[in-house]
C-alpha cells in the first residue's frame, strides 16, 4: 500500500498520538517499540515510509536506518530527533535519510514530510516496475519468437498472469507450444524458484492414475513398495502442469477438485491429510465446457481451472512467424549437432510458407532439424490452398525485411540501400510486420 507507514519509536505515548494522527489522515500505520521488531517483521518490497526515533535501547534509529538502505537504498526513513540529536540527523540525511523532525513537532510537520515521502516512494516504485517489466518483456521475446499480432497479445498476458495467483488453462492445437506457455507462466512468476512438475494426462493409465497423482504408502496396493510422493505433492509451492487434462479419468476428475478446493490431499493408504500449495497451469485442445456438456469432463472443474484462458494459434494463421521460428530451429539444431546451419533460400521459404503445418511449430522444428541434416527439401502432400498468394508474398516480405535487419544490426541507411528503397516504403512495411529497429541493434 503506498499510503502505508511504519512507526518505531520506544516510547508508548508517542506510538499512540502519531498513530491517531496518521490513521485520521488516512495512513494505515504499523507501530514498533524497538528497531529489532522491525526489522524482523518488515514486510518484503514495503511500499510505504518508516519513522523512527533516533535514541532508542537496543538498536538506535541510525543502526535501524543503516539496515533498512541495506535491504532497500531508496527506502525513505524519517528520524525523530531531539534538541541535542539535530547535528546528528543532519548527518544522517548526508547518509540517506529521508528527513527528520526535531521533538516535540507537529502533527501537520509529519503528514507533510510523510507525504513527501510516499510521493518520492512511488516514483521510485513505479520506476522499478517499468524497468522489470521492460525486463521481462525482453526475456519473453527470446523465449515466444514471433512478431504476429497473436504472438505479440499472448506474450503481454503471459506477463499480466505471471504474477497472480489464478489457474490458467491453455487451449492450442497440437504441437502449437502449450508446455513452453506454461514454463514462461511458472518461470516468470513468484513460483519460480519452485518446482515445475509437468503430467501428461493422456500418457498414462487409468489404474495408475491416483497413485500419480497423489502418491501412496509402503503397501497401499499390490505392489506399492515404499513410500511414494506424488504429482500433486512434489509440485507443493510451485506449478502443476496437466497437459491433454481432457484425458483425465472423471474419478480423478472429482478428486482433483477436492484438492484445489481445500488445498491438502492424502496418499493412497495413508489417512493424514497433507497442505499444499500449488498453481494449476492445464492444457487441452477441446473446449473443456463442449467436453462437460458431452459428460466427459466435470463441469465444477473446467471452471475451476479456467480462471484465465489462453488461447494459442495454429502455425498456418500466424505464416508471418514461420521464417522467424525456422531459422532459430535449424540454428539451434546445428548448435546441438556440431554442424552449420545452411541458408534458408527463397524457394525453400516459400515451400514453406504453402504448407498447411498439422503438427505446428514442433513440426516446423522437426522440418528445420532435418533441414540441417542435410535430408533434402521437406516433402509436403497438403499445400494449403486457403493460403493466398497475397498472403504468401507477404509473409515473404516480412521474412526478407527481418533477415536484413538482423545481417545490419538494425541500421537503417544499410537496409535501405541492400533493399533498395525509400525510407517512408521501408518504414510502412516495418510498422505494417511489426518491426521495431530496436529489436535488432544487438542482433546475432
Amino acid at each position: 500500500m503506498l499510503n502505508s507507514v511504519i512507526v518505531v519509536d520506544d516510547e508508548a505515548s508517542i506510538r499512540s498520538a502519531v498513530e491517531q494522527w496518521l490513521s485520521l489522515s488516512g495512513f494505515a500505520v504499523q507501530l514498533f517499540s524497538c528497531a529489532e521488531d522491525c526489522l524482523r517483521q518488515l514486510p518484503p518490497h514495503f511500499a510505504g515510509v518508516v519513522v523512527s526515533d533516533v535514541r532508542m535501547p537496543g538498536m538506535g534509529g541510525l543502526a535501524l536506518l543503516s539496515q533498512l538502505q541495506q535491504l532497500d537504498p531508496d527506502l525513505p526513513v524519517i528520524l525523530l530527533t531531539g534538541h541535542g540529536d539535530v547535528p546528528m540527523a543532519v548527518e544522517a540525511m548526508r547518509d540517506g535519510a529521508y528527513d527528520f523532525l526535531e521533538k516535540p513537532f507537529s502533527p501537520e510537520a509529519l503528514l507533510s514530510s510523510l507525504r513527501r515521502a510516499l510521493e518520492k516512494r512511488q516514483l521510485v516504485l513505479e520506476n522499478r516496475r517499468l524497468h522489470e517489466q521492460a525486463d521481462l518483456r525482453e526475456q519473453i521475446d527470446g523465449r515466444l519468437l514471433g512478431v504476429s499480432r497473436s504472438v505479440q497479445t499472448l506474450r503481454r498476458q503471459i506477463i499480466d498472469l505471471a504474477p497472480l495467483p489464478v489457474n490458467v488453462l491453455i487451449r492450442g492445437e497440437t504441437g502449437s507450444g502449450k508446455e513452453l506457455v506454461a514454463r514462461c507462466l511458472h518461470d516468470f512468476g513468484p513460483r519460480a524458484d519452485k518446482p515445475f512438475v509437468a503430467l501428461n494426462c493422456a500418457a498414462i493409465p487409468e489404474q495408475l492414475f491416483e497413485a500419480e497423482l497423489f502418491g501412496h504408502e509402503n503397501g497401499a496396493f499390490t505392489g506399492a513398495q515404499g513410500k511414494r510422493i506424488g504429482k500433486l505433492e512434489y509440485a507443493d509451492g510451485g506449478t502443476l502442469f496437466l497437459d491433454e487434462i481432457e484425458s483425465m479419468p472423471l474419478a480423478q476428475q472429482a478428486k482433483l477438485l477436492r484438492v484445489l478446493q481445500e488445498q491438502k490431499l492424502e496418499r493412497l493408504g495413508s489417512n493424514q491429510s497433507i497442505p499444499v500449495d500449488l498453481r494449476v497451469v492445464a492444457a487441452t485442445k477441446p473446449d473443456l465446457l463442449d467436453e462437460a456438456r458431452a459428460g466427459r469432463f466435470r463441469e465444477d472443474l473446467a471452471y475451476r481451472l479456467t480462471v484465465a484462458e489462453l488461447r494459442l494459434a495454429p502455425l498456418r494463421d500466424r505464416r508471418e512467424d514461420i521464417a522467424l521460428l525456422y531459422e532459430a530451429f535449424a540454428r539451434q539444431a546445428a548448435e546441438r549437432l556440431g554442424r552449420s546451419a545452411p541458408p534458408v533460400t527463397g524457394p525453400h521459404l516459400a515451400h514453406l510458407l504453402s504448407h498447411h503445418w498439422p503438427g505446428n511449430v514442433r513440426e516446423l522444428a522437426n522440418t528445420a532439424e532435418r533441414h540441417v541434416l542435410g535430408l533434402g527439401e521437406p516433402q509436403f502432400d497438403d499445400i494449403d490452398a486457403s493460403q493466398s498468394l497475397v498472403a504468401q508474398q507477404e509473409a515473404f516480405e516480412a521474412q526478407c525485411l527481418r533477415a536484413a535487419l538482423t545481417r545490419h544490426k538494425g541500421d537503417i541507411k544499410a537496409v535501405l540501400n541492400e533493399l533498395q528503397l525509400p525510407r517512408r516504403t521501408l518504414n510502412e512495411k516495418m510498422q505494417r510486420h511489426g518491426l521495431v529497429r530496436e529489436a535488432f541493434l544487438n542482433a546475432e
